[in-house]
């Protein structure tokens, strides 16, 4: 599998000019296609109260969005139109998460920020990663809230304890891992099984085949320490990327997550793809 449609979710939050400079580096790079979309969020207002309200109120709402959406393409193309990348834009009206999660079905990989210290944008921009990395079965590359970010997948680190998101997040991901100088394989808290292996191995051996240039390492910790280690580990050997399962059980938002992938979702200091 090659990355040739990616999505960037385009938005007036503070971060949004990195998260533009990551994916269209990224899509320069792969040789792709990027389409950035941003979403008209007009409230839904409830029918009593919306036959009491002036036409007037609704016009000014859709006039503030249309210009927020009037900027946000302006960022977007002169971006776009820098790198020379094919690209598109798309201007949608709906719910932000329900729509964004549409779109983000028939694209490669899609790009969206952090989620936190937003400023002004809308407040369901918070909750666009852990919806989309659990709700939509293609993978997502989360651009912290703060940093810089010239490169994306030179050096990476990939998170694994070989379960099924592990698994799932090393086969999406690795079109940028064969373009990496150099990839470590961290086991943590490898499943047990019937026959030991060394931890990591047998996937390091299946990235090498695949022309990856691996080397494999492992650590144990618990599921609070994860997050704190995987971010450490990073830091110390460089990377600017972490690739890992996004870990959930239930829908319901308290528990949609596990500790580790919240835990990085929040403290993310490097951009972080993930699978589910």
């Amino acid at each position: 599998m090659a990355l040739k449609d990616l999505l960037v979710v385009v938005a007036n939050d503070p971060a949004c000019a990195t998260r533009l400079d990551v994916a269209g580096n990224l899509a320069t790079a792969c040789g792709a296609h990027l389409t950035g979309l941003f979403v008209m969020a007009l409230p839904v207002v409830p029918g009593y109260i919306a036959v009491e309200l002036p036409a007037e109120v609704y016009d000014l709402q859709r006039r503030r969005w249309q210009e927020r959406a009037a900027e946000a393409e302006r960022l977007f193309r002169a971006r776009a139109d820098r790198t020379g990348l094919a690209h598109e834009w798309r201007t949608l009206e709906g719910d932000l998460v329900a729509t964004t999660m549409l779109h983000a079905r028939y694209t490669d990989l899609t790009i969206v920020g952090q989620g936190v210290d937003l400023g002004d944008a809308a407040r369901d921009l918070a909750a666009l990663p852990e919806e989309l990395a659990l709700g939509v079965g293609r993978p997502v590359l989360v651009v912290p809230r703060y940093g810089t970010f010239p490169t994306v997948g030179v050096r990476v680190l990939v998170a694994w304890n070989g379960s099924r998101e592990a698994t799932r997040a090393v086969n999406d991901a690795l079109p940028i891992l064969q373009r990496a100088r150099k990839v470590t394989l961290l086991s943590m808290n490898p499943e047990e099984v019937i026959a030991p292996r060394v931890p990591g191995a047998d996937i390091a051996l299946h990235l090498a085949r695949h022309q990856v240039t691996v080397e494999a390492a492992a650590t144990r910790a618990t599921d609070i320490e994860v997050g704190d280690v995987l971010l450490s580990y990073a830091a110390d050997i460089g990377a600017d990327l972490i690739v890992m399962g996004a870990y959930g059980h239930s829908r319901l938002r308290e528990m949609a997550l596990g500790g580790a992938t919240r835990h990085i979702l929040r403290h993310m200091t490097v951009p972080v793809l993930m699978s589910h």
